[in-house]
Parts: structure tokens; C-alpha cells; sequence
């Protein structure tokens, strides 16, 4: 008896793809959503007009228009307005290395670390603005590099891709980071739980107090728990986080897991080499 057909997954790209690979990927948030993914799903889904991303401009609205086989409409001028890239710049002798401007940089353009003076790489940078508000400082500007050229004139295809590789490749950064902070604080709270519940009791008073310990570490574990179990429900389909990310980010996160690797295994090697001498 034949088998039955399995079948055929289509790898064909939605319309929120196609939306997408219209978008400049600036990652801006100036069309009201997040990111530039979550905007080409809502444009999609008919819940968002295809005219509220002035980073691409009317040629943007006239891509996007040609492809839903809708009208070319104005940019609605409450996202904002067309306008020449521009690159953020900051000004080292005010900086005062706060981090904050490197935490809202969408596509990792700034480079530098706590109390130590900070940089942008104009390469790097989508001109998102999204540095500026989070200064305490006010030593970011925003400087026009294209003077006379704006939207798609001022930005071309090869640098939306590369945009958006390095805005796939900070979002799997986050949720590693937070994957791997989260893991720590539990084993801290789990070792905490045997500690106390290993300590000596003499007296019903300081028993008590050992319970009370180890209901509030029980309600914070049970907490984080909770937490990860909705995190994981939010995108079931999606729990690595992989899919949807380009062929060129997934080599960035293999090298780094092969780094990770070789440093994890260094570090439980050495102390075997030194027992052994």
C-alpha cells in the first residue's frame, strides 16, 4: 500500500516578507511599531497604512503601493517626515559613558563600554534617532550625510540588508544574554535553597525563619518559571529563534557558539590540568 503524501511546506515569501524586503530597515520605530518586522506584518494584516515610514519615503509608499496594488498616497506626516540620512554623532568631551545610547541602538552602530567614552561607527548607523532621547547628557546630534538626497536616494538596498542582519543578530544576542542571565539566577536561588535548608536548627524560633527563607527562594524560582514558560508560549513554533534570521547571521551565531564552546571547555579543562600537576 503507498504511503501517504506528506504534504509540500511552501517556501514561497508571505506578503509580510515582501513587505519587509521593501522596508529600509532602519529598525526606527518612527511607523509606530518596534521594528520593521512586526510594521511589514502589520501592513500585511491591514492593521497598519502602507505610508507611515518616512526613512523610505514616497518612492517607499510607491514600492509598497505597487506591490498591495493600493494608491500612492502621502507619508502620513504623523511618523514623521522625508528627510536626508543622518548619522548620530557624539561628542566625546560630554560623554560621560552611561551606556544608554549602546542599550537603544538598534543594530549595534555604538561602540564603547561603562564610564568610558562612547563612539558611533557612521557606517554602522540606520540615522534611527533612537540614541538622542536616552542621553542624560545631550551629547548625541543627529547630522545630515546626504545633503539634497532623501529616502531611498539617501539609502540603498545593500545597506537595508545589512542593517537588518545586524538588527537579527542583537535581537539573538538579547535573548541569549537573557536565556543565560536567567539560568545563572537560578542556579544562584537553587544553591541558596540547599544552603538553607542545610542550615543547623536549634530553637523553634530560627526554624521558622529557616521556612520563611525558603518559601520567599521557592516563590522566586516558582516566579522565574512562570516567566520562562510564557516567554516560550509567546512564539512556540519559534523556540531558537533561528527562522527567521538570514543565512549571514546564522554564521555570525554559529562562530559564537563555537567561541563559547571552546571557552567553556578551556575553563573546565584548566582546573583538571592543575589537580593533576
Amino acid at each position: 500500500m503507498a504511503e501517504p503524501a506528506v504534504p509540500a511546506v511552501s517556501s514561497l515569501p508571505t506578503l509580510a516578507d515582501q513587505v519587509e524586503n521593501l522596508l529600509p530597515q532602519t529598525q526606527c520605530t518612527k511607523c509606530g511599531y518596534p521594528a520593521c518586522r512586526p510594521y511589514a506584518e502589520a501592513v500585511a494584516g491591514g492593521e497598519a497604512g502602507y505610508n507611515q515610514c518616512p526613512p523610505g519615503g514616497m518612492e517607499g509608499v510607491a514600492r509598497l503601493a505597487a506591490l498591495l496594488d493600493k494608491p500612492v498616497i502621502p507619508l502620513n506626516p504623523a511618523n514623521g517626515i522625508e528627510r536626508p540620512r543622518p548619522v548620530a554623532v557624539i561628542d566625546e568631551n560630554l560623554c560621560i559613558g552611561c551606556t544608554l545610547c549602546i542599550q537603544a541602538c538598534p543594530v549595534d552602530a555604538i561602540i564603547g563600554a561603562a564610564k568610558q567614552m562612547h563612539s558611533v561607527v557612521p557606517a554602522l548607523c540606520t540615522g534611527c534617532d533612537l540614541c538622542v532621547a536616552p542621553c542624560p547628557v545631550d551629547c548625541i546630534s543627529m547630522v545630515d550625510v546626504t545633503p539634497g538626497r532623501t529616502g531611498w536616494d539617501a539609502w540603498s538596498q545593500a545597506d537595508a540588508d545589512a542593517a537588518r542582519e545586524r538588527h537579527q543578530f542583537r535581537t539573538f544576542r538579547l535573548r541569549r544574554e537573557k536565556q543565560e542571565n536567567d539560568e545563572r539566577l537560578a542556579a544562584k536561588a537553587a544553591a541558596k535553597l540547599k544552603a538553607v535548608e542545610n542550615e543547623p536548627t536549634l530553637s523553634p524560633e530560627e526554624k521558622a525563619a529557616q521556612e520563611r527563607k525558603k518559601a520567599i527562594i521557592r516563590a522566586a524560582m516558582e516566579r522565574a518559571r512562570l516567566q520562562k514558560e510564557k516567554m516560550a508560549a509567546a512564539s512556540p513554533t519559534r523556540p531558537a529563534g533561528l527562522e527567521d534570521v538570514s543565512a549571514g547571521v546564522r554564521r555570525q551565531i554559529a562562530d559564537t557558539n563555537q567561541k563559547l564552546e571552546a571557552q567553556t571547555t578551556q575553563a573546565t579543562q584548566a582546573p583538571q590540568a592543575k589537580d593533576k600537576q
